[in-house]
């Protein structure tokens, strides 16, 4: 699917990029800043991941929507088609409700064993939970950008959908990881007055 034999092309020199179909757009448009926001997400949660050498099921976790986020970014690239809009097909990598579907069913079955929330929570707590949390705030800016390219052009609904709900499970993930180690650091109201 992909092929680089060279890095370096010359032709955003110009301060352009390509996009799927073969058009270029300014490397300053709304999309080319979600798109980067993306990828930065995707490599925030890749340093998470390698913090999480003794939870290889939510390293596994973070490992599919480091893929899943690649896809997202080529899903932003892509038009809608003339015929399937935002749908599926061969041609396209789309975001899809299984992959929203299986978010919110990792959502759940972290959030089913922590206690309920009575505050505010501080970023924090272990470096793999630290580390989440700054990639759940880079992936609120993507979402953000996203949400801003689609005032500017049409773009797959699917994919602003999943990037709301990667936020939730980024979030829900620190706090289940800092469940496993004394718990999260709760924000005191004024405590410093």
């Amino acid at each position: 699917m992909v092929k680089l034999n060279k890095i370096y092309t010359r032709t955003g020199d110009d301060g352009t990029t390509g996009i799927v179909g073969g058009s270029r757009i300014a490397k300053s448009a709304p999309l080319m800043a979600a798109i980067g926001d993306v990828d930065e997400a995707n490599s925030w949660i890749g340093i998470a991941a390698v913090a999480l050498d003794e939870a290889p099921g939510e390293a596994a976790m973070l490992m599919r929507i480091q893929n899943e986020l690649f896809d997202l970014g080529a899903d932003l690239a892509t038009p809608p088609d003339a015929e399937r809009g935002f749908g599926p097909h061969d041609m396209a990598l789309r975001i899809v409700p299984a992959q929203i579907a299986r978010l919110e069913e990792e959502i759940d079955a972290m959030n089913a064993g922590l206690a309920a929330l009575r505050s505010f929570i501080l970023p924090g707590g272990t470096d793999a939970a630290a580390r989440l949390h700054l990639a759940r705030a880079v992936t609120r800016r993507a979402e953000r950008s996203a949400v801003a390219a689609a005032a500017t052009r049409d773009l797959n609904p699917l994919a602003l959908t999943y990037l709301n709900r990667l936020s939730d499970h980024l979030f829900v993930l620190a706090r289940h990881i800092n469940a496993n180690a004394g718990g999260d650091i709760l924000w005191k109201p004024g405590a410093t007055r």
